[in-house]
């Protein structure tokens, strides 16, 4: 039997697709539904069904974030997209993401059969019958949007105090899950990335003669001036102020 899962922010739409279709014609049934983003990731994790209708246009909710975020964790999941937006190029990303099907709302009976069918139809040729587990390890598409939009996000936000689970909530993984992506893609843990993003504005910052080493500390997110200090030394291999000193020397 194969679980399904369906996520859209419209409860008549939902209530449509779980009690109009005959989910027992290919051996499934819809075992939860969610409204928003954050809801569904929980219940994916939780549930993990074999297969997601997907809304990919909800309020608060980035949809290539959450496909990415789910075929970067569990590969073998099968979803296909039911939405009003008409993109293509927002189609053309999702596909390489992984999705099966982009259907445009409305859809069709028949059109339902045929992405359920083409569904089943994967499931079946990767031998899943039981429990899909987490994706295997390896480069791809999925797992590389994730780490960008992660990168992205820290390098908008180190002016702050910044933890992975912000992050890891943002782009709809589990702090687990995002700090081995960032590792096996960078080489680095999150907080010597956000360490480095924070060091290379203060080196910028440092040009300026008329800024307090201390004001630029903060002005990049630390709090603790002796914190800062550690963390220039250790990357620049001198202090900020000899940096300063031989920046501004060769000017």
């Amino acid at each position: 039997m194969y679980r399904v899962m369906i996520v859209d922010d419209e409860p008549i739409i939902v209530e449509g697709l779980s009690r109009s279709i005959p989910w027992e014609n290919w051996d499934c049934q819809v075992v939860a539904t969610a409204n928003d983003g954050l809801e569904a990731k929980r219940l994916i994790d939780e549930c993990k069904p074999h297969m997601i209708f997907l809304d990919i246009c909800m309020p608060e909710m980035d949809g290539l974030t959450l496909i990415a975020a789910v075929k970067s964790e569990y590969e073998d999941m099968e979803i296909s997209i039911l939405t009003g937006y008409r993109d293509f190029d927002y189609a053309q990303q999702a596909i390489r993401l992984g999705v099966s099907r982009f259907l445009l709302k409305p859809s069709n009976m028949e059109e339902l059969k045929e992405a359920i069918e083409k569904m089943c139809g994967n499931l079946k040729k990767k031998h899943i019958t039981g429990e899909p587990g987490p994706g295997r390890s390896h480069e791809s598409t999925a797992s590389s949007f994730i780490v960008k939009n992660a990168l992205d996000y820290i390098k908008g936000n180190y002016t702050r105090k910044l933890t992975l689970n912000e992050v890891a909530e943002k782009t709809y993984v589990s702090q687990w899950h995002l700090s081995k992506l960032l590792n096996r893609h960078t080489g680095q843990s999150f907080s010597e990335l956000l360490n480095h993003v924070r060091m290379e504005r203060a080196k910028e910052l440092l040009k300026n003669p008329a800024l307090r080493i201390g004001d630029i500390a903060e002005a990049v997110g630390f709090l603790d001036m002796a914190h800062f200090s550690r963390v220039f030394k250790k990357q620049e291999g001198i202090s900020a102020n000899e940096y300063r000193n031989k920046v501004l020397g060769k000017e």
